[in-house]
């Protein structure tokens, strides 16, 4: 059957690349079925709801601090080590429309736990909304992605191995979700230490929350752990500071948008 040729675009370049340095990774999920009411109730007395991104990725920011093995990563150079952070930056999945397609990009927030649930969502809002060449990471991935293969996998290699550049490039924990569309991802894959993906949320704040983890930085009991963890930094912490905001400071949803891919 006769078909047709179609160039890969700079962006599909760019996810082959991540995946072809996430195919070797000793990678395994652990889930937890969570409920998180408290955190539903103080989101729907909000008039401007945060987005489930934003509180999530707060979220997730405390808990690498309280679980110091989320800030590590296994790194070749000079030799196989763990290397440890002091703090995180979240690399977060955004869906975008480029050149006349729908593509996935890579934005980091550097210390999403130091940073306030409003600030967050202007972030987000920005990397969803701004036009892709005006934000500089975006165009910096693109711009890459047009460097001839070898070179580029050559310059991921050690991006990755080089413990303190690591953050810099690709962040120290990956947020891939699409439970706004309805449906969630059960085998993401990244390079990076672990990553968090969440399915849709119920009215009464059921929800399947998963970490993939790289088995050769931590073990599935410490990740079952901070999953429990996790579900009352939600319902505490979160939610607090939930009840705490001003309604009318927050982005709306409807322009934010809840999902990263």
């Amino acid at each position: 059957m006769r078909g047709r040729s179609i160039k890969l675009s700079a962006a599909r370049r760019l996810v082959g690349d991540l995946m072809r340095f996430s195919i070797g990774i000793p990678r395994v999920t652990v889930q937890r079925q969570m409920r998180i009411g408290p955190l539903v109730d103080a989101r729907n007395a909000q008039d401007a709801k945060p987005s489930w991104t934003a509180l999530f990725l707060k979220g997730y920011g405390l808990l690498a601090l309280d679980v110091v093995e989320f800030r590590r990563a296994y790194v070749k150079l000079p030799w196989p080590h763990l290397y440890e952070y002091p703090e995180s930056v979240a690399s977060v999945a955004h869906e975008r429309e480029h050149g006349g397609e729908r593509i996935v990009l890579l934005g980091s927030i550097k210390s999403p736990e130091r940073r306030s649930i409003e600030q967050l969502d202007v972030l987000l809002r920005e990397a969803r909304s701004r036009p892709v060449m005006d934000i500089k990471q975006f165009r910096r991935a693109l711009k890459f992605a047009n460097i001839p293969a070898p070179l580029r996998w050559i310059g991921m290699w050690f991006g990755l191995n080089l413990g303190r550049q690591r953050p810099r490039f690709f962040g120290t924990f990956q947020l891939s979700v699409y439970s706004g569309l309805g449906a969630e991802s059960l085998n993401p894959l990244t390079p990076l230490t672990t990553l968090l993906n969440y399915g849709p949320i119920g009215p009464d704040g059921s929800v399947a929350v998963r970490i993939l983890y790289d088995h050769r930085v931590m073990d599935g009991a410490n990740v079952a752990r901070a999953l429990e963890r996790f579900e009352a930094i939600l319902n505490n912490e979160i939610a607090s500071e939930v009840r705490a905001m001003s309604s009318g400071n927050l982005v709306s949803n409807v322009a934010l948008g809840e999902s990263s891919i």
